[in-house]
């Protein structure tokens, strides 16, 4: 086929590049949602941005994903992420408990949680603390911004103590820090970012993801309507001018080479289960697999009126819920009546023991 003529002097026609294709040969495209109804400049659209990210760099198979959800500006996120990953908008504050059953269900799929602090902090507060106890293996987001943002920017649970709306009201009950409760209800993976470092939080995510137990990320997300002013510690000049990084975070898949190009002595190596690596370019002395000292660490940021951001706290040592639970290999779901049903002889055994 010959080249159609051009004027003298013209130059040839410039063809788009090629989008780069992942380990699974999917574009970045594939792993977006429907366009966000969210206000323009919230941060829960940067996290958005880091979720899509994460999965396309570390080739994740959509399909293999399920989101889940409560209520509130938050829990619309896993719309707006892998439209191919099958999706479930629960009702408020149950999302750690719908969780727990879809992962009881399946526990082969990739649960990826998103809540916001009221959900999480407030009426989720028991199903969030229970979910943690019991290590479920999910990669739970906590967009946090320290209001209700779908009804008119009330203090939520997390708001700061001395914190003012735009009016002017003063919050005087003292905040709940996620982290913090995360790490003394059991967590073996607590981390805390923020929408507006998309380096760092989409690290975070990619440790998170390959965490085998309840990895919970607490990220600050300032709310661009009702939390963006003069006297809210949730606005984003507050964030920036309070955050308090630990260190600087990459993490390396099992399937790539490992690399680093930090000096010796202020790198930190922490092995995943599956073979990935997180590395930690130390700008604090913090060991994050130190419990103690990241509680203390935690403690004296909220003195010091901070917000500490990084790894915090990982325990790869300990079984996730399904190990607990001794799930057979096949998904719960994926059994039949025969299977799932006892014999009649099976029955009168388990009441006959019961008469003993």
């Amino acid at each position: 086929m010959t080249e159609p003529a051009r004027p003298n002097g013209a130059p040839p026609p410039v063809q788009p590049p090629k989008p780069q294709i992942n380990r699974l040969n999917l574009t970045k495209a594939d792993y977006a949602g429907s366009v966000s109804t969210l206000c323009r400049g919230c941060g829960h659209d940067a996290i958005t941005a880091s979720i899509i990210t994460a999965c396309y760099e570390l080739s994740i198979d959509p399909k293999s994903v399920i989101k889940v959800s409560g209520i509130g500006c938050s829990s619309k996120t896993p719309n707006y992420f892998m439209n191919q990953s099958f999706g479930f908008n629960g009702t408020h504050g149950r999302m750690a408990a719908l969780a727990t059953g879809a992962a009881l269900a399946n526990h082969t799929l990739t649960p990826i949680g998103v809540s916001g602090d009221g959900d999480t902090a407030a009426i989720g507060l028991g199903n969030f603390a229970h979910m943690i106890r019991r290590n479920l293996n999910i990669t739970y987001l906590v967009e946090n911004n320290g209001v209700y943002g779908l009804t008119k920017g009330q203090f939520s649970a997390t708001a700061d103590k001395g914190t003012k709306t735009r009016k002017g009201a003063e919050n005087t009950l003292p905040a709940i820090d996620i982290p913090a409760l995360a790490i003394l209800m059991g967590g073996t993976f607590v981390a805390r970012s923020f929408s507006g470092d998309r380096k760092q939080l989409a690290a975070l995510i990619k440790a998170a993801l390959h965490h085998r137990g309840v990895a919970i990320l607490d990220v600050l997300s300032p709310c661009v309507m009702f939390a963006d002013h003069e006297g809210s510690t949730k606005s984003l000049r507050y964030i920036r001018d309070h955050r308090d990084p630990l260190h600087e975070i990459d993490f390396i898949p099992e399937f790539e080479q490992i690399e680093a190009d930090y000096d010796e002595g202020e790198e930190i190596r922490v092995p995943m289960h599956d073979g990935g690596i997180v590395t930690l370019h130390k700008l604090k002395d913090h060991d994050p697999g130190n419990r103690m000292e990241a509680m203390n660490l935690l403690n004296q940021a909220i003195q010091d009126h901070k917000f500490l951001t990084g790894l915090i706290y990982v325990d790869e040592s300990q079984p996730d819920l399904a190990e607990l639970e001794n799930l057979i290999e096949t998904p719960l779901s994926g059994l039949t009546e025969k299977e799932l049903r006892p014999s009649q002889a099976a029955l009168d055994d388990i009441n006959a023991a019961l008469r003993r």
